[in-house]
């Protein structure tokens, strides 16, 4: 079990650097070369029970560029996210699977 959790650690840890490249490039290219930004705060519902994991999920966001957690609201399972434009929940929070497999 041991095992489990710390290779879906390091497939986690792979994956949020992903993110963050594949994030860089996209605020790049949309942010700063086209101009298109449109911000927008959202509430984004977490599957994620433990607080110790709605936290990492939080952080997670917050180093990923474009993207930063306001707000989070443990008991309802809410992260309050500003966007630099509009985005779908699996493409700020991709990486909640690891977490959960990670830490729950």
């Amino acid at each position: 079990m041991f095992l489990t959790r710390l290779g879906y650690g390091i497939v986690y840890f792979f994956d949020l650097i992903y993110e963050i490249i594949k994030s860089t490039i996209a605020v790049a290219w949309g942010g700063v070369i086209k101009g298109d930004i449109d911000p927008v705060v959202m509430d984004i519902e977490t599957v994620l029970e433990r607080p110790v994991s709605q936290t990492i999920l939080a952080n997670s966001i917050s180093l990923t560029p474009g993207t930063l957690s306001v707000d989070l609201d443990s008991e309802n399972r809410i992260i309050k996210v500003a966007t630099i434009s509009p985005r779908e929940k699996e493409d700020i929070i991709p990486f909640e699977p690891y977490i959960k497999k990670m830490m729950e």
